[in-house]
């Protein structure tokens, strides 16, 4: 009986103890990849660096530089308008998709089987759709042809490039977005749906009035999933356009990997890199706040 109050802080030490072997794996990951790296970057930053030479310390000039840079300007330009129109087709064709599923099948086979872009890498689909979208041969262009309009430079014309990239990426990332959405749709309770019809609503005014209200903190995490990946835009333009033509997709991702492979400024393509990651992580606190991503209204 004596024993139980010393036994016991023995016992809380070593679950302790196992807690943090069980944990020192994921936190070597994370301090490995995360932490020294980002540290590092922010180090660099703050320097003149060739790869070939000693980083040597400059203070804020390729932060001041950067304010003077236009084409940092653009290719921030060119993201954003990359990110509206990906995220805007693509949450809008998710939403629609993941409701068909919901309410017309539960074959886990098609469920499966629009997940299929997905498993596909991102290089892969950027070379598919630029022989498919080929000026001359693409069968994207001799479709058009055969229906009488005109071929169009999907990927050539500064018009269409960061359309036409936008859209190769929905293609691949729709079924995933779609299932996440579609789990949402799982947490409904049917009860409310049973109340709804009840009372004489329709399909539009549930949809409106009660799925996407209570689909609030899945649409949250998924626009914060998309737009940050949609910030991150560089396989497809590295593929198809490498940022041309005359600067119409490059995207700021491509502008880093320019700066930091291509003209060996380390230090600068690190300041791009640290205001990149300034700006995701401010829209990412602010969609949390003004989607209110912990509240339901289903609670």
């Amino acid at each position: 009986m004596s024993t139980a109050p010393t036994d016991a802080p023995r016992w809380r030490s070593r679950e302790t103890a196992v807690a943090y072997a069980f944990l020192a794996p994921a936190l070597l990951g994370f301090l490995t990849f995360y932490a020294w790296p980002t540290l590092r970057g922010l180090h660099l930053s703050l320097t003149d660096y060739d790869l070939l030479t000693a980083p040597e310390f400059t203070g804020l000039d390729n932060y001041r530089r950067l304010v003077e840079d236009d084409v940092f300007w653009n290719s921030l330009w060119v993201t954003l308008q990359y990110v509206v129109i990906n995220i805007g087709v693509q949450t809008v064709l998710a939403i629609g998709l993941a409701v068909l599923i919901h309410r017309l099948t539960r074959s886990t086979v098609i469920r499966g089987m629009i997940l299929l872009p997905y498993l596909i890498s991102n290089v892969v689909v950027a070379m598919v759709w630029y022989w498919m979208a080929d000026y001359n041969l693409g069968i994207l262009n001799e479709t058009l042809a055969w229906a009488g309009i005109d071929r169009i430079g999907f990927f050539g014309d500064p018009d269409w490039a960061i359309p036409t990239i936008a859209l190769t990426n929905v293609w691949r990332h729709l079924g995933y977005t779609a299932l996440l959405i579609f789990a949402g749709l799982q947490t409904i309770n049917r009860d409310v749906y049973e109340a709804a019809a009840i009372d004489g609503a329709g399909e539009v005014r549930i949809f409106f009035r009660i799925t996407l209200p209570l689909l609030r903190p899945v649409l949250a995490l998924v626009m914060i999933l998309t737009v940050i990946g949609s910030w991150q835009i560089f396989d497809t333009v590295a593929v198809t356009t490498q940022g041309g033509p005359v600067d119409t997709t490059r995207v700021i991702q491509y502008y880093i990997y320019d700066q930091a492979f291509t003209r060996f400024d380390f230090g600068y393509a690190s300041a791009i890199a640290v205001v990149l990651f300034l700006i995701l992580a401010g829209v990412a606190l602010a969609q949390l706040k003004l989607m209110r991503a912990g509240e339901s209204d289903q609670s």
